[in-house]
């Protein structure tokens, strides 16, 4: 069984939200559909942290999941900052149960278990002019990726954490963030978000003991990228 990740699909079949207008998006459902069956295994797992569906409700994200439920594997998904179709936990899970989407799981304040590590993770948030606003959600936030490493290490798994927001950009670090990586000995954390030019902006590689991935839709040309061997690198 192999592991996948692959954030910012930013899928809308059930609303007019053409991605194709901005460069490099051209076609990018059908590229996203042949690479991920291509490589993803029924067997394997997919985590996509964020930006998944366009759709403002259930009922406009409907065909979205629909296409993400019949793409291989498990898929392991979190909250972006354009998933406004998200809702409570019981209620996702009500609705994927009602429409038959059996693949598709939430992290939101828990874990799902992979060959001994634990997949962990939260939307994130940044703080660009230190409103009170902004400190509020980075402190919910940091404490919902908080439960969610703390569930997986009781459950006796290697949290491995997926952000949408990065941690870091450039010379910018978000430190409530980064506080919960250091505090628990995170060593691998994948994010997305980034698009376009943001792109050179990116941390892929190691800080303060932490390995950082973009695993944008677009930064990995809608291939999903494996990252069994990223994940056990350490352990090797």
């Amino acid at each position: 069984m192999s592991l996948f990740a692959i954030a910012d699909l930013h899928l809308s079949l059930g609303t007019d939200k053409p991605m194709d207008i901005f460069g490099g998006w051209s076609d990018y459902v059908t590229k996203l559909e042949t690479n991920w069956q291509n490589k993803v295994r029924p067997e394997d797992t997919v985590v996509i942290p964020g930006d998944i569906s366009w759709g403002m409700n259930f009922e406009q994200s409907k065909k979205d999941f629909e296409f993400i439920n019949k793409l291989n594997g498990r898929k392991i998904i979190s909250k972006g900052n354009h998933d406004y179709w998200w809702n409570t936990k019981n209620k996702m899970d009500k609705f994927f149960a009602e429409n038959g989407f059996d693949t598709i799981n939430i992290l939101h304040n828990n874990h799902y278990s992979y060959d001994g590590y634990g997949i962990c993770g939260t939307r994130g948030w940044i703080s660009d002019n230190g409103e009170p606003a902004d400190q509020k959600v980075l402190a919910r936030e940091a404490g919902r990726l908080a439960l969610s490493i703390e569930s997986a290490q009781k459950a006796g798994l290697e949290p491995v954490v997926f952000l949408h927001y990065p941690p870091l950009f450039g010379n910018s670090c978000n430190y409530d963030m980064l506080e919960v990586l250091h505090k628990y000995g995170i060593k691998k954390c994948f994010y997305g978000h980034l698009h376009g030019r943001a792109h050179a902006y990116a941390i892929n590689g190691t800080r303060d003991g932490v390995e950082y991935r973009l695993i944008a839709s677009d930064f990995l040309h809608f291939d999903p990228l494996d990252i069994t061997k990223i994940v056990q690198s350490d352990n090797l």
